[in-house]
């Protein structure tokens, strides 16, 4: 659960403390996006790739526990 001092990241979709977060232009406005994600464009495809793939498996985790706990409450509201 983000604290109120939490900012989301529209790149790794997770939220961070505002101390690790950067305000950054996008053509269109300006978003905030966490330190970590920004210093992984830095690097080699190999490595952005890697940091890609990990922040994937990690929302791809988070949202399959979301679902469980939410069939779990339904299953016990229904007497299950």
């Amino acid at each position: 659960m983000p604290s109120d001092e939490s900012i989301y990241c529209y790149h790794c979709r997770r939220y961070h403390p505002r101390e690790e977060m950067r305000r950054i232009e996008t053509k269109g406005s300006k978003k905030w996006r966490c330190i970590n994600s920004i210093e992984a464009t830095k690097k080699s495809t190999t490595q952005r790739d890697a940091f890609g793939k990990s922040v994937t498996a990690i929302n791809k985790s988070d949202s399959q526990a979301r679902i469980k706990s939410r069939v779990n409450a339904e299953r016990l509201v229904a007497g299950r």
